[in-house]
């Protein structure tokens, strides 16, 4: 009886210790530099949104946000590390639709599971994607476009930001829905992929619009059907790829912050409400609205409730199209 009673009395002791040094850590933090990592190389949209919010939350919170590139399998390297990191809130990373829903959705070699190893914090903002061409490609509009990819199977090359990211599944689905094919040529980043397609190295690629239209406003590269809820302003005369009949492939990218799990209650109500409000700066939400993107800004919970839908959503595809990796 005694031994029970003084079991009981060191559980509740070990609780109260794990609450104090919770709140410890809650009311301290954050009191050094705080890493922001992206899972990609530099360049590409996921880069983007995590540097124009870097600066205004390291200001939000009273510590520098360092934001640091490590890319790799599509970004599973980089999303490996943020799972793996100590749950202090001074490592975190950057969550795409890629490394939290579409690559573990056809990847079974994963050595994350997305829905248990990461501590969802805010969803930034979402963006639509496109299909765009290099302007020496033989076709200026989507009809013409799937003309000539069926006419020539395998004669055309899509570059991606990574085996298994959104740009890879979204186009493999898409050759799915329409009977086509592309051969796939993996990037390190969409920033890379980028460089390749606008050099000509590569004739398509499937990317997040906020990194691809500087170079469609340039002429650079030539849109040819978007993933939208609707047309966009900034592109008016390019459809959605629900107007050409393809829905499943209508689908928005999300940019939002993750920690590791078991990341303190208090650490993320610190780091979301950082995140609003950076937002609440009229210039900061001009730098994200300008790429494409619309802000979300949502919930910890919401968050964590969308990453759940996305990758379900995407394993639904992945098993009903029998998509495999290479």
């Amino acid at each position: 009886m005694q031994s029970r009673q003084l079991l009981s009395a060191l559980s509740l002791a070990a609780l109260a210790l794990g609450s104090v040094s919770g709140s410890a850590i809650a009311q301290s933090y954050p009191s050094k530099n705080i890493k922001l990592q992206v899972p990609f190389a530099p360049g590409g949209t996921t880069d983007i949104v995590a540097r124009v919010i870097a600066e205004p939350l390291g200001k939000a919170l009273g510590q520098t946000v360092v934001v640091e590139n490590k890319a790799g399998g599509g970004g599973v390297v980089g999303a490996n590390e943020t799972a793996k990191a100590t749950p202090d809130g001074y490592s975190l990373g950057m969550a795409t639709v890629s490394t939290t829903a579409a690559n573990p959705a056809i990847n079974p070699k994963m050595p994350y599971n997305t829905l248990t190893d990461f501590t969802p914090v805010i969803n930034i903002a979402a963006t639509p994607n496109i299909i765009a061409v290099h302007p020496s490609f033989p076709a200026r509009n989507y009809k013409e476009f799937l003309a000539e990819v069926k006419k020539n199977p395998g004669k055309y090359s899509y570059s991606s930001s990574g085996t298994g990211g959104i740009g890879h599944l979204q186009t493999e689905l898409f050759k799915s829905l329409t009977g086509t094919f592309i051969t796939h040529i993996p990037y390190r980043g969409a920033g890379p992929a980028l460089n390749d397609t606008v050099a000509g190295q590569v004739q398509i690629i499937f990317d997040n619009l906020p990194s691809a239209l500087p170079f469609i406003q340039q002429k650079r590269l030539i849109p040819i059907v978007v993933a939208a809820p609707q047309r966009l302003a900034v592109l008016s005369d390019v459809p959605t790829f629900k107007e050409v009949g393809l829905e499943p492939v209508n689908r928005m990218a999300y940019y939002g912050i993750i920690g590791p799990k078991n990341l303190p209650k208090e650490v993320v109500d610190k780091l979301s409400a950082g995140v609003r409000k950076a937002l609440e700066d009229p210039a900061v939400r001009k730098r994200i609205e300008d790429t494409g993107s619309l802000i979300v800004a949502n919930t910890p919970e919401q968050f964590t409730a969308q990453i759940k839908a996305e990758f379900e959503v995407y394993k639904k595809v992945v098993d009903s199209a029998g998509l495999k990796l290479e």
